[in-house]
């Protein structure tokens, strides 16, 4: 039945919180009564301003697209939140907030400020009585007139019960209530465009929550490359999605491999019902908003759309390239046997690129032993499990500039189980609301990275970072366990850390775990952000981790404690600084005398003597922004300035960061040049003068001071080393310095500093033309300062 009411009727243009028990009777609520509001003044969410995970400068990945948190747009629906309580539903919501829709005529308002011809946004519906999902759609209108009405589901989300879950509402434990959706607007809007989305009808989901919408500027369609082998003209897939396209595709594939050319996907929606293999071919798209594999064969399950290398023990795949595409799943529940990911198998000196990865149980689960395997400039999205996991004897690998919303379990993982992962990479990635787990971890490893990444709202049973001896298979004896020189550097964190549901009490934002066996490494934290932590910033527990390094940290806000310790182990702490940290002692510690803490110079607000141990764990007190409670007068506009200003420069730039070389003679790559450790080194190719090493920054620096080191050892005899330094932007180099001798002599630390005068440059390379000491360049640590 459809009711009119006059606005006098309804005076609730804006019902601030929404309790989050009425938020979860919705859930399995029948059809509700369509009611009409009449035509009512724009209102203004009244949220409380958060740190946004997209406002860090200089970190993170580097997105394609402006987004927009319905909290702070024009809407005449409720603001739920700030709440982070787990199972409710802005907990779930990015900065804990969101807008609940449920009347016909409420609606979200956002008002571009970039010209823009598509979007994403983030939402949910409730789930049905039965917990298979409902089907509905929102009005999508620009500037007043209606666009286009755009499908919603709550297909993918809402699972119940224990871990692996189901979908049985008759269970406990609600969770996975988001879900994003992408549509074009067939033209380009101006900024100041407003776009609006409403609901038109209450009939099929009784309520509409709005998280965020990301605008983007999505380009024209990519052509067939030359010579490119094509899927639909060559060997007729269907691009309309109506038949089953495996196996032509398949044979496209196949074909690629054998004749030497590259494979293409044009415009078009692909039904592929099981894994494509891949070996020694590159699949290209026409762009990941054009070209589309999906599917999910309708008999058998467990097999699903994905592109896969050959498994290890049927010898693995190699130099694979696949890019400019989306793989888009249909997995409605987790099975954790089931191989339906997006991307999946072992495949060494290969590249996943520009690939757009949603609706599978993980964007990518790659199974080692295999080497040299990168993914960049992706998009992974509504996952039932991890975004990425690294398992099993996987090396050299890394994931860049790629954007992870929404996993089912750890946004970006390694597993070295049974096998060493050596010398992976995360970096430059951003890693928001992991439904389960951290954002980012590693469970054993040799000599990993994970730097420059922004971390922001984990929901439950895990932290932000976390760097662990955990999980079957993590045990020195086989080698797998964290080792060497684990480095973090550069990385924001912001709402990360919650509650465990098993443990019952609060995980910190950065923690470590030593359950399997003890952490032996060297484990430098540097030069990062620790921001309105749920509960703790800093976190040890289920046995000792030792060779912890924290240098340059920033604490603001914690819902508890500065650090919790619930295992032994050793630490120093140099320039580290903790404010509005909720318990008034900043140091729970009932191990005393088992953690041993050295203190560097610079440190203030997270020490004290002795430390607290009450054996009761005490509610978090969030800070919303890193003001206790939140501010009291809440804003009526979008800020318009990030809440959250990273602090300056500090520490060496160079470390951890992407590094390339002319070349290197056995295990001496450039690599060791940006790995904190002086006792490694590279070393150039012998006797073929000039020889180059660059490390990308990441984004333009006003380097100032460059240090080059050689190993400490006496062994090293005193060397002069000729060399230039050079920097660019873009791909143009241009001289910083010119070349020069500069002479390393163990007695003075086998190091020369070069000063620079602060011209901003992104690539840093440096050109040797001669060594006294060797034929080749050598050089253990090439450290770049901004002071």
């Amino acid at each position: 039945m459809s009711v009119t009411l006059p606005p006098s009727s309804r005076s609730r243009l804006l019902r601030r919180g929404l309790s989050a028990s009425l938020s979860l009777a919705l859930a399995v609520a029948g059809t509700a009564a369509a009611v009409v509001l009449s035509t009512a003044p724009d209102a203004q969410a009244a949220a409380v301003p958060t740190p946004s995970p997209l406002d860090v400068q200089g970190r993170g990945a580097t997105v394609p697209f402006k987004e927009q948190e319905a909290e702070y747009a024009a809407t005449n629906g409720t603001l739920i939140g700030p709440n982070r309580l787990y199972g409710t539903l802005p907990s779930e919501a990015s900065g804990r907030q969101a807008v609940t829709l449920d009347a016909v005529g409420e609606y979200v308002e956002f008002t571009l400020t970039a010209p823009a011809n598509a979007m994403s946004f983030r939402y949910s519906l409730p789930d049905n009585a039965a917990g298979t999902g409902r089907d509905a759609a929102i009005d999508l209108r620009v500037n007043g007139t209606s666009l286009k009405s755009v499908p919603v589901t709550s297909k993918y989300g809402w699972y119940y019960g224990g871990y692996p879950f189901n979908n049985n509402p008759g269970d406990t434990n609600p969770h996975h209530f988001y879900d994003e959706t992408r549509t074009m607007f067939g033209s380009t809007l101006a900024a100041g465009t407003k776009i609006r989305l409403q609901v038109s009808s209450t009939a099929a989901s009784p309520s509409f929550t709005i998280d965020l919408a990301d605008f983007e500027q999505v380009a024209a369609p990519i052509g067939k490359p030359s010579g490119a082998l094509d899927v639909v003209t060559d060997f007729g897939a269907d691009p309309t999605g109506g038949a089953d396209s495996t196996a032509k595709i398949q044979a496209a594939v196949d074909a690629g491999r054998t004749q030497g050319r590259e494979v293409y996907i044009p415009q078009g929606t692909f039904q592929v019902r099981d894994h494509i293999i891949v070996d020694k071919v590159t699949l290209r798209g026409a762009g990941p908003w054009y070209s589309v594999l999906t599917g999910r064969d309708p008999s058998n399950r467990s097999k699903a759309v994905g592109v896969y290398g050959k498994y290890a023990d049927a010898g693995g795949s190699s130099n694979v390239t696949l890019r400019d595409f989306a793989i888009m799943g249909d997995i409605r529940e987790r099975v954790d046997n089931d191989q339906v990911n997006a991307i999946g198998g072992a495949m060494s000196n290969s590249v996943v690129d520009n690939v757009w990865m949603q609706h599978t149980k993980c964007g990518a689960w790659m199974d080692g032993p295999m080497n040299n395997f990168t993914i960049k400039n992706s998009r992974i999205l509504d996952q039932t499990a991890d975004g990425v996991n690294f398992h099993r004897g996987v090396t050299n690998s890394t994931v860049t500039n790629t954007f992870v919303r929404n996993t089912g379990d750890d946004g970006l993982a390694m597993w070295a189980e049974a096998v060493p992962n050596v010398n992976n990479k995360f970096t430059f990635n951003t890693v928001i609301l992991p439904i389960l787990a951290n954002n980012i971890v590693t469970y054993g490893g040799r000599d990993i990275t994970i730097s420059d990444n922004v971390m922001s709202d984990t929901i439950t049973n895990g932290g932000g970072l976390h760097i662990a001896n955990r999980y079957p298979g993590v045990n020195s004896g086989q080698g797998t366990a964290v080792s060497g020189v684990a480095t973090a550097a550069r990385n924001t964190l912001i709402r990360t850390g919650n509650n465990d549901y098993n443990w019952r009490f609060g995980v910190g934002a950065i923690w470590f775990s030593g359950l399997n066996e003890p952490i032996n490494a060297t484990i430098n934290i540097s030069d990062s952000e620790v921001l309105d932590s749920s509960y703790a910033a800093i976190h040890l527990i289920e046995g000792a981790t030792n060779g912890l390094r924290f240098n340059n940290i920033r604490i603001d806000g914690a819902g508890t404690y500065a650090l919790q310790i619930q295992a032994p182990g050793t630490a120093s702490f140099t320039n580290v600084t903790a404010t509005h940290i909720a318990q008034s002692n900043p140091i729970h510690n009932c191990v005393g005398g088992g953690f041993q803490i050295t203190q560097g110079s610079g440190n203030s607000g997270w020490y004290a003597n002795p430390p607290a141990c009450t054996g009761t764990w005490p509610d978090p007190v969030w800070t919303n922004g890193g003001v206790p409670g939140g501010p009291t007068t809440p804003p009526t506009t979008p800020p318009t300035t990030p809440p959250t200003t990273p602090p300056a420069e500090t520490g060496n730039l160079a470390q951890g960061r992407t590094v390339t070389e002319s070349g290197h003679v056995d295990v001496y790559g450039a690599g060791n040049a940006v790995d904190g450790n002086a006792n490694t080194y590279w070393e150039s190719t012998n006797n073929a003068f000039p020889q180059s090493i660059t490390v990308d920054l990441g984004a333009p620096k006003a380097v100032k001071r460059v240090v080059l080191k050689l190993p400490p050892a006496s062994a090293w005899a005193t060397r002069t080393q000729t060399l230039s330094v050079l920097g660019a932007t873009g791909t143009t180099y241009s001289t910083l310095k010119a070349s020069a001798n500069y002479t390393f002599n163990p007695s003075s630390g086998n190091t020369a500093t070069i000063n620079l005068d602060g011209t901003e440059v992104r690539h840093l390379r440096l050109t040797f033309t001669a060594n006294t000491g060797w034929p080749a360049a050598q050089l253990s640590e090439l450290e770049a300062y901004t002071s």
